[in-house]
């Protein structure tokens, strides 16, 4: 009998550090592959934040919660190795929800091939959710125009990083905000941000000043946290923020306290929160969107991998420890 492995949610975190506890690493039987189906080799897997959400019991969301006892959701990238179905062959590369397991049988819906030359590495860490949400977020909701100033939260991670880059091909001034000096010179140096803010530094406020000294026309927010209040007291008036994440809350039974609405009043800030699942309809628009600007060499990315698919669970507090550098990606 052949066997892979995979891993089930068993618990839901309560606040804190996820750990093993909340998993079951099992052992499940390969499958027979039935007609109109294929079985898919996971090469890589994506670790996102949105996963703190998915383990959550929250039913209230925009996607519901992994359901205990079942394969852990995520994204990822493999070769199909056997086809029962018509519109896929072996050999095929895909993209798609995958869970967190070495094999994945699939009926074929969610999943898209893969005809871009980039590795695996590349696709997951431009192509798949990060650089769709990074333009579904910045075209379709921030709507930029040239000249304005843009701030990004959480700016050296895999949507961050991606947003920049875009505001900046389309002539923005563009800041960044990181969690230490090795990702604010990456962001400065190596994607052409205008300014980095470390949030972990001292005057803050000071820092904004200089940084956005015509004040800030468009906020994308990844992160929260206190510095999210500073940078609301820039805003200008018909100023816009977009809501992606919320990482520094994640973990916190009782998140922290949103900025005052007295700024939305004075200065008619418009506010957005979005997830990806509502737009999953528009990928082939949004890559057709995005798709010219790497191909002009004008989106830069590296990845965090991680070895092995037991490491996505330890990985994932990587995030919220602000460790990761790049796209977070498991080698499977």
């Amino acid at each position: 009998m052949t066997t892979f492995t995979a891993i089930n949610l068993i618990k839901r975190p309560t606040g804190g550090p996820i750990n093993a506890s909340l998993f079951e690493v099992v052992k499940k039987e390969m499958p027979t592959v039935e007609p109109g189906q294929i079985l898919v080799k996971q090469n890589y897997m994506s670790l996102d934040p949105a996963m703190f959400g998915w383990m959550s019991p929250d039913t209230n969301s925009y996607i519901p919660p992994v359901a205990l006892g079942e394969v852990m959701r995520s994204s990822g990238i493999g070769e199909v190795i056997v086809s029962n179905h018509p519109d896929f062959t072996v050999g095929d590369r895909v993209m798609g929800m995958m869970g967190w397991q070495e094999y994945c049988l699939s009926d074929g819906k969610g999943l898209n091939k893969v005809t871009a030359s980039l590795p695996d590495q590349g696709i997951l860490s431009v192509f798949a959710l990060p650089g769709l949400t990074a333009t579904q977020g910045l075209f379709n909701v921030g709507k930029p125009k040239k000249g304005e100033t843009l701030i990004v939260t959480g700016a050296a991670g895999s949507v961050g990083s991606i947003v920049g880059q875009l505001a900046k091909a389309e002539g923005l001034r563009v800041i960044g905000v990181v969690g230490n000096q090795e990702k604010a010179d990456w962001i400065v140096n190596e994607l052409g941000f205008d300014a980095a803010i470390n949030y972990k530094s001292n005057d803050l406020d000071a820092q904004l000043a200089v940084a956005a000294p015509n004040g800030i026309d468009l906020f994308f927010e990844n992160t929260g946290g206190p510095i999210q209040h500073l940078i609301f007291d820039r805003i200008n008036a018909h100023g816009r923020v977009v809501v992606c994440g919320l990482i520094a809350d994640y973990d916190n039974e009782v998140p922290e306290l949103s900025p005052s609405w007295m700024n939305i009043i004075k200065r008619r800030i418009t506010i957005q929160g979005f997830t990806m699942p509502d737009h999953f309809h528009q990928v082939p628009e949004l890559l057709e969107k995005l798709t010219p600007y790497v191909l002009a060499g004008k989106i830069k990315h590296r990845a965090h991998v991680l070895e092995g698919l037991t490491s996505a669970i330890e990985g994932l507090n990587l995030f919220s420890e602000g460790e990761n550098k790049g796209k977070l990606i498991v080698k499977i």
